[in-house]
C-alpha cells in the first residue's frame, strides 16, 4: 500500500450530483479529485438517457417543488437555485440546446446523454478536476478514505469530502448502497433504503402472465388510498409484466403503494380502464342484447376494451360479474388490482431512504463528520420520473459543493 495521498477535496461518485459538486468547487478555485468505482464516469446517467435524456421539467416552480412530497420544504431552496431554467442555461453553456416536449419534460435537442456528458467532462478537466476511475470507496481508516483499486488499496486524506454515492438501485452501475454501514458506524442517522419508481408484483394467473406480459395499458387512471387515508390519483399508462405491473403511471403512485404494503401487507390499486366513458352509459351499453356475439366481442363493441385491458378485466373480475352489466361497468371504472410487494430494490429506477436531513446542516454537511458533505440520491428524498430526479441530484450536488467551498474558506481564515 502506497503512502496516503493528501488532497484538498475528494468527491466520491461521478454521477450528476458528484460532478455538479466538483464543478462548483473547481470554480471556487479548489483542487478537486473525483473517485468512482466504475471504469468511466456517469454510467447510470448514460443508461437513463438511452431512450431520451429527460433532464428536467418545465412546470411552474411551485408545482415542481411539490413533487418532492415530505421533503419539498427542505429541497425548495436548492431547487430554487438550480431549477429547470438554471439547468437549461447550464446545458446551453456546454453547447447543448434543449427543448420542452409536449408533456412539459425538457430534453437535449438530440435526446442523447452522451454528448452532454462528454462536454461536461471536458470542461471539468479544463478546470483542473481529475477523475479517478476504478476506485471503489471502502469507508475510512481513521480519518483517511479507503479505496479498492486494481493496484490494491489506496488511502487518501482530504481536507473536505463530498459523498455522492447514489442509492441502491442498478448496482451494476455503481449504486449498491454499500456505504450504509460505514456511515451508520460513524453515527449518521439513516432511513432504510427502499424501492421508488418501481414495479409491483400481483401474482397473475399463468394465462395473463404468459399471453399479456409486456402489453401496455394506455389511457388509464390509477387511484389508491394510502395507509393514512390520503387519496392519490394519476392518469397515464402502464405495462403488464409476467409478475405484475410497472410503467409511468405505477411509478407515479409507487410511494403510496409501497407504504400501504408496508403498513397492511398489500395494497389495492384501482384502475379506470375507460376514463372517457360514463359508468351509467357503459352499463346501458353493456345491457343491450348481444345476440350471437361472444362476450369479448360484445365488450369491445360497446366499451372499446380489448387486448390487455380486456384480459386484465377478466383477471380481476369474478366470472358472475362479467355477465352483469351494472357490475361489469363498475369494474371497468374501478378495477381492483391487489398488489403484494415491490419488485426487488435493484430493479427500481430510484430509491427512497438514505441519509436523513436531520443528520445534515443547511450546507449538507454531516453533523457527525465535519468536513464531509452528502448529496444526490443517497439523501432521504424521492420524486417521480419526469426530470425531477435528475434536477434534485444536480441541485443537491451544487449545494454540497457550495457548502464544502464555504467550509474550506472558513478553515483557512
Amino acid at each position: 500500500m502506497s503512502t496516503p495521498a493528501r488532497i484538498e477535496v475528494a468527491v466520491i461518485g461521478a454521477g450528476p450530483a458528484g460532478l455538479a459538486a466538483a464543478e462548483v468547487l473547481a470554480a471556487a478555485g479548489h483542487r478537486v479529485e473525483v473517485f468512482d468505482a466504475m471504469p468511466s464516469p456517469g454510467r447510470k446517467f448514460l443508461l437513463a438517457g438511452i431512450g431520451g435524456l429527460n433532464l428536467t421539467h418545465s412546470e411552474p416552480p411551485a408545482d415542481f417543488v411539490a413533487r418532492f412530497g415530505a421533503r419539498a420544504t427542505r429541497l425548495a431552496p436548492m431547487l430554487e437555485h438550480c431549477g429547470a431554467d438554471a439547468l437549461r442555461e447550464w446545458a446551453a453553456g456546454l453547447g447543448i440546446a434543449t427543448f420542452v416536449g409536449s408533456s412539459g419534460r425538457v430534453f437535449p435537442q438530440h435526446m442523447k446523454a452522451a454528448p452532454l456528458l462528454r462536454a461536461w467532462l471536458h470542461r471539468l478537466r479544463e478546470a483542473g478536476v481529475h477523475v479517478n476511475v476504478r476506485h471503489r470507496w471502502n469507508g475510512w481508516h481513521g480519518q483517511r478514505l479507503r479505496f479498492a483499486t486494481p493496484g490494491g488499496e489506496r488511502r487518501v486524506e482530504a481536507r473536505a469530502t463530498v459523498l455522492a454515492l447514489g442509492g441502491a438501485s442498478w448496482a451494476r452501475l455503481g449504486s449498491d448502497g454499500a456505504w450504509v454501514p460505514w456511515l451508520a458506524a460513524r453515527g449518521v442517522d439513516l432511513a432504510p433504503l427502499r424501492a421508488a419508481n418501481c414495479g409491483f408484483d400481483a401474482d397473475w394467473s399463468a394465462h395473463l402472465a404468459d399471453r399479456f406480459a409486456g402489453q401496455p395499458l394506455k389511457n388509464v387512471v390509477g387511484h389508491v388510498g394510502d395507509a393514512n387515508g390520503v387519496e392519490h390519483l394519476r392518469a397515464g399508462e402502464c405495462v403488464l409484466t409476467a409478475t405484475g405491473i410497472e410503467g409511468g403511471l405505477i411509478y407515479a403512485l409507487s410511494a403510496p403503494l409501497r407504504e400501504t404494503i408496508a403498513a397492511r401487507g398489500e395494497a389495492t390499486l384501482y384502475l379506470d380502464l375507460a376514463p372517457g366513458r360514463n359508468e351509467t352509459r357503459l352499463r346501458d351499453e353493456l345491457a343491450r342484447p348481444r345476440g350471437r356475439r361472444s362476450l369479448a366481442s360484445h365488450l369491445q363493441g360497446k366499451t372499446g376494451l380489448s387486448g390487455a385491458k380486456a384480459a386484465l378485466l377478466r383477471e380481476c373480475t369474478p366470472r358472475e360479474a362479467m355477465e352483469d352489466a351494472a357490475r361489469l361497468a363498475a369494474a371497468i371504472k374501478r378495477l381492483p388490482l391487489r398488489l403484494l410487494r415491490t419488485r426487488p430494490l435493484d430493479e427500481a429506477i430510484s430509491t427512497a431512504g438514505g441519509v436523513c436531513f436531520e443528520s445534515l446542516d443547511d450546507a449538507l454537511m454531516l453533523r457527525a463528520l465535519p468536513g464531509v458533505f452528502c448529496c444526490g440520491e443517497m439523501l432521504d428524498w424521492e420524486a417521480p420520473t419526469g426530470g425531477y430526479l435528475l434536477t434534485a441530484c444536480f441541485a443537491t450536488g451544487r449545494a454540497a459543493g457550495e457548502g464544502a467551498a464555504r467550509y474550506l474558506r472558513r478553515a483557512t481564515t
